[in-house]
């Protein structure tokens, strides 16, 4: 069994002192506090749920689309942590439906909401159509769960951005950007915070994921290797996300601090300790078609096959910052954890346009996705989107 910690490049978790330091306040807020979590059975989602969950918070409800990841977040809660006296409770509920609006009608009385829904994957720009509803999940229906947490009278909300928002060369990053827009307006009416952060190894979907994927159906290995990125555990996301959430003042944006501790590795050197870890040598191929046709004999001589390549796919970033030139940082308040300090700074007419012509879109049901492009263009002047052609759907 492989070691994330080890495969990740480092031995030491990243945010135990400052956990630690803020245990007693923990301890004292989570018990006696109501917690929404938005997008709870994703890998982040689930990894924030613990966090809450073994605090034994006074109520814990938990929304996701996903019914199967939901059933494997009880099984694992259950399992690990058992039981609380608090309300604990799961909803298969997509949260843009008139379903979930019922639900938030029915009671909708929480002191924390925290939305960890998100379309995250690069690759999901390919398309108009997946493309509109990166669109939708990362940004309307950010603004309507926080419109509704508004009108619950929630002490906060919550939601994850991305390092990718930070002078974003992708939509995803641009989508997310543009959420951080939208939630510098609602600020004005309720405190808000959240998080950027690296790449969660072994989350849902991922290439590190998809690494288990390919060993349980026997074949090869693939990663980019001259991609470098910073990498954080599931649990460290999770205690990233709380502390955000409880301890981030009004339009804080929370990050993790490089350190020796925190540093970027390729996905061709995960792969070779991934490998290692599990027994296997590597053995690296000219390409797909020798790496597909090895995979039937090189595993059971304690080999395994390998295509490491350079990356040439749209809206790759070449490298990741969690903040700009411009952003204002406070480096002080916590260990390991930094803080961009926000205003209120927003363009009501740019929010309004964008809102107005991607609703015009969706009713006449046709846009593409250079129209798309072109409102990002509206929204993000400075956007480095760069479109090649090529996308991570056309390799193995």
């Amino acid at each position: 069994m492989y070691n994330i910690l080890n495969l990740i490049g480092r031995n030491k978790e990243l945010f135990t002192d400052d956990i630690q330091q803020h245990n007693e306040e923990l301890k004292r807020i989570v018990p006696s506090s109501s917690f929404l979590v938005i997008g709870g059975a994703g890998s982040i989602g689930q990894a924030v749920t613990k966090e809450i969950f073994k605090r034994n918070p006074l109520k814990l409800h938990i929304v996701d689309i996903s019914e199967n990841n939901m059933v494997e977040l009880v099984r694992d809660i259950r399992s690990s942590f058992g039981y609380i006296d608090g309300d604990f409770q799961t909803f298969a509920l997509d949260i843009g439906s008139i379903e979930y609006d019922a639900f938030i009608k029915a009671d909708g009385k929480y002191d924390y909401v925290l939305n960890l829904s998100a379309l995250k994957h690069v690759r999901s720009e390919k398309d108009p159509f997946t493309l509109m509803r990166m669109i939708d999940v990362n940004v309307f229906n950010t603004d309507k769960t926080l419109q509704q947490s508004i009108e619950n009278g929630s002490k906060k909300y919550f939601c994850v951005s991305t390092d990718k928002a930070a002078n974003p060369v992708n939509m995803m990053g641009a989508s997310k950007k543009t959420m951080e827009m939208f939630l510098m307006r609602k600020s004005l009416q309720i405190n808000i915070s959240t998080a950027r952060f690296a790449n969660v190894a072994f989350s849902d979907g991922s290439l590190l994921h998809g690494f288990n994927q390919r060993i349980q159906k026997n074949q090869p290995i693939v990663a980019p290797n001259d991609i470098k990125r910073y990498f954080v555990t599931p649990q460290e996301s999770g205690e990233l996300c709380l502390m955000s959430c409880i301890f981030g003042e009004n339009r804080d944006i929370f990050f993790p601090k490089l350190s020796e501790n925190l540093h970027l590795i390729s996905f061709a050197d995960i792969a070779v300790k991934y490998l290692e870890d599990l027994g296997y040598e590597p053995y690296l191929c000219k390409d797909e078609d020798e790496a597909r046709e090895l995979s039937k004999t090189l595993p059971s001589e304690g080999k395994w096959p390998c295509l490491f390549t350079s990356s040439d796919t749209t809206g790759e970033k070449d490298f990741e910052e969690f903040f700009t030139d411009a952003e204002t940082l406070d480096m002080d308040r916590f260990e390991n954890l930094g803080v961009i300090k926000n205003e209120a700074l927003f363009d009501e007419d740019k929010l309004n346009n964008f809102e107005q012509t991607i609703k015009d879109f969706k009713n006449n049901l046709s846009w593409t996705k250079e129209e798309i492009v072109r409102e990002f263009f509206k929204m993000i002047p400075d956007f480095g989107h760069k479109e090649t052609g090529k996308y991570l759907d056309g390799k193995m």
